[in-house]
Order: C-alpha cells, then structure tokens, then sequence
C-alpha cells in the first residue's frame, strides 16, 4: 500500500468532495429559462464568455494547452523565472475560484474572498489554506470547460490523457520533475497531505536528510511526508462527470466520482510506498465502468 490507511481514506474523501462540489458548481450556472428537458444551457461566467471551442473536437485544444503549459512550466523552471511561475500560478487560482464562489455569492463579494485567499496561499501557504482553495479550484476549471465538451470528446480526452500520464511519469519521468518543482516552489497544483514517519522506518541516511522536518512524539522521532494527488487526476474525471450531468443528469453525474475515486483506491492499494505512478489511468477506467453502470441502470 502506497500510504497508510488513514491518509489514503483522506486522499479518497478529499477527492470525491472535490467532485461533488463541482457538480454542485456546475448546478448553479445552468440558465433554467433557456435549459430544456433534452439540453442544458449554462449561463455566463463572472469572467465573461468561455471559449469558443466546438464540442466535438475541443480536446485538441485540451491536449494542446497541456504540453503548451508543460512546456512553459518547464521553461520558467529552467530559468529560474519563480516570480513568473507564481503570478501565472495567482491568475489560475484566483480566476477558478472567483467562478466557483460566484455560483453561490455576489460577484464583488466572490472578488474579494478568491483574492484574499490566493494571496494567502501564495505567501503563506499550509495544508488547510492549500486544501481549502483546492477544494473550489477544480469545480471553477469544470464551470468553464464542461460546457465545451460532449460526451465522445471528454472520453477521448480522458484515453489521451492517461497514456500521456503513463508516458510521463513511467517513461520521460517529466512529470515527476514537474511535481518535485512545483513543490520546492510551493505552488504545488493539486492535494498535498502531510503524514508522520518513523525514522527508523526510512531506508537510507540520504532519505533521512531529505525529510528535513522532524517532530518528537513520545515514542519516538518521526520525519514528515507528504501524500501528493495532481491537480489533473482530480479535474479531468470532474470534467467527465461534469458532461455526463450535461448530457445524461444529475444522478447519473453523482455516480461517476464514486468509481472513479474506486480505480483511484485501487491503485494506492496495489502501489509501493516511495514509488511514483501515473494516477489517470486508473481514474480514467473508473470513471468508464461509472458510465457503464449508468447505462445499465438506465436500460433496467
């Protein structure tokens, strides 16, 4: 097992609140008056109009953007542009989040809280403020994209996805370069929880090192580690369930992240500690079966 059981279960249940409260997102920016029974329409965002993307074929543009914003990630790492990666970073949070605290509160309002908060993140960052944006970070990416998709586009969006998440972190490792910078910088894109370690439990001095914090407990000394989930294995499966609320309902968008975050639990239970893998393409066949389920239940 990958983590221990207690941080798993937190990893599982931060995930699948991330996901329910997309929906919820989403459910508020449905334009009632233009949505019929066959099709719903969403209204505009508190940022304005959503890009103009055809349904069918936008997940070029996705796939585009995420090797375009890789490659730019990279390229301000290996300069040393951190001031440039992290107002890049503050326009990103800011923006998501202003859209998700727009579906319940007053534009102004909304304003003042997503800043307030990314600013904090920004300059002080800690498990509870980095959780707390995270959970709202997402469902604001779905209000923009979902619209965007159909049902055929998102699933191809989650197939590429997930070969490149293998390819990325079991072949170039880029991505493992990617999340270890994103770290150092404290701008870390996605779930983070700290966990205690024995001391004795970590194999090599070297690793003893790189700990870094320790903490005195009564049996004992313990190193702190951090459970990482990227920003991306929790929103392309929030996109998915988010078209399948679009095209299909709410009930059968609830069921998706319940075997989606199943695919994710059965692979924090199958990988070795100290090890990286690619998450989405678990998540992916997850959130395949999902979808499966509802057109079964559908048909009964």
């Amino acid at each position: 097992m990958k983590h221990s059981f207690k941080v798993t279960w937190v990893l599982l249940l931060l995930f699948l609140l991330i996901q329910f409260i997309g929906i919820a997102v989403l459910q508020q920016y449905v334009d009632v008056s233009q949505s019929t029974a066959e099709e719903i329409v969403f209204a505009e965002l508190p940022i304005g109009e959503r890009p103009p993307l055809e349904e069918n074929n936008s997940y070029i543009t996705i796939i585009f953007a995420v090797l375009l914003g890789t490659g730019l990630a990279f390229l301000l790492m290996h300069y040393h542009l951190v001031w440039l990666w992290k107002a890049w970073f503050f326009i990103a949070v800011f923006t998501t989040l202003l859209i998700s605290f727009g579906a319940f509160l007053p534009v102004w309002l909304a304003f003042i809280l997503s800043f307030v908060l990314t600013t904090w993140r920004l300059i002080k960052p800690n498990f509870f403020i980095q959780t707390g944006t995270e959970l709202f970070v997402y469902p604001g990416l779905a209000a923009i994209f979902v619209p965007l998709f159909s049902l055929t586009s998102i699933s191809i969006l989650l197939v590429l996805i997930s070969f490149y998440d293998a390819y990325a972190v079991w072949k170039s490792k880029h991505m493992i370069t990617l999340a270890k910078s994103q770290a150092k910088a404290k701008i870390f894109a996605g779930l983070l929880v700290p966990y205690a370690v024995r001391k004795q439990e970590l194999v090599s001095p070297r690793q003893q090192k790189l700990g870094k914090e320790e903490k005195k407990r009564k049996n004992g000394k313990y190193l702190i580690r951090t459970a990482i989930l990227g920003g991306g294995d929790v929103a392309f499966p929030l996109l998915f369930a988010g078209v399948v609320f679009k095209e299909l309902g709410l009930w059968q968008s609830l069921i998706i992240p319940l075997f989606a975050a199943l695919g994710l639990g059965l692979l924090f239970w199958k990988a070795k500690e100290k090890k990286f893998y690619p998450a989405m393409p678990f998540i992916s066949i997850g959130c395949f079966v999902g979808l499966l389920v509802v057109w079964l239940i559908g048909l009964l």
